[in-house]
């Protein structure tokens, strides 16, 4: 069997490609997609002195991102939103008394936009070929968490006024943690790739 094409992201190079049993996969992925975003969103490491908390949630992201592609990727993405809209407690320091809206416009509500671009971000990278490569996905990663801070930092600005230590609460207790995740997710894509590779010569 030839190799999958350049143009192909990771969840593209297994299972059906066509007809019925393609869109089954998808919604398949989809909701797969959504219930590891949950679940790694409550992973978290809470941080003195800041409002948000170390989580393994942009891990997730980043990785869902680049392993579904773009229109995938996004749809999976608006698809957690959706549900934490509608109050479920999936959120990274979402409650059952503190969800839904009133979370999403709280000090994370920067962040969760950052999380849609960034999934845009790294399924475009991936789409482009970036995911084969250790150091190209590595860039590619680095993308996707700046614009998840860029959002994140200027909203907590909005909310707490731009006065206060905003890079102390939102971005600085979280680069070292950042770094690993990201390390950690640019050998992923890359290594699924090469056993993709070998399972087909």
């Amino acid at each position: 069997m030839a190799l999958a094409r350049n143009d192909t992201v990771l969840t593209e190079a297994f299972g059906p490609s066509q007809g019925t049993a393609l869109r089954v996969k998808q919604v398949a992925m989809v909701v797969l997609g959504i219930a590891a975003l949950a679940v790694f969103a409550k992973i978290k490491v809470p941080v003195p002195g800041s409002p948000v908390a170390i989580s393994m949630g942009t891990f997730a992201v980043l990785s869902i991102g680049a392993a579904y592609g773009p229109r995938l990727g996004l749809t999976t993405i608006l698809g957690y939103m959706i549900v934490g809209m509608l109050g479920f407690d999936i959120f990274q320091s979402s409650t059952a008394d503190l969800n839904g809206v009133s979370y999403m416009m709280g000090s994370t509500g920067g962040y969760l936009l950052g999380y849609v671009l960034a999934t845009l971000a790294l399924g475009w990278a991936a789409r482009a070929g970036w995911d084969r490569s250790v150091v190209m996905m590595a860039l590619a990663m680095l993308i996707g968490n700046a614009l998840i801070y860029l959002p994140g930092l200027a909203w907590l600005g909005v909310l707490y006024g731009w006065d206060k230590p905003l890079l102390a609460w939102g971005l600085t207790p979280f680069l070292l943690g950042d770094l690993l995740k990201l390390g950690v997710a640019a050998l992923l894509v890359p290594g699924l790739w090469k056993l993709i590779g070998d399972a087909r010569k």
